[in-house]
């Protein structure tokens, strides 16, 4: 996946729950479900290309529709409101 980097294809949509909105609000978290491929750094990579900001941490979970989902935290000086807004989700 990394010899032809398209961070298109790593990250394919925000999710947009109460619990989420929370996460970005809260915590400077954003949740994107992303391809099943996609290692962290990968993930990490996308998030800092598509949005220009800088990650902090990165963690996954494959949920029980088989899809998988990233936590996203960025560092302090970025703001995940900031994202969410620019992506319509808030």
């Amino acid at each position: 996946m990394a010899r032809d980097f398209d961070p298109y294809a790593v990250i394919k949509y925000p999710v947009m729950t109460e619990k989420s909105m929370r996460m970005v609000e809260e915590e400077n978290k954003l949740v994107f479900i992303v391809d099943r491929r996609a290692n962290k750094p990968t993930i990490k990579r996308a998030v800092e290309e598509l949005f220009d900001v800088e990650v902090e941490k990165v963690w996954t979970l494959i949920t029980s529709r088989g899809e998988k989902k990233a936590i996203v935290k960025l560092k302090p000086e970025y703001k995940a409101t900031d994202v969410a807004v620019k992506l319509g989700i808030l």
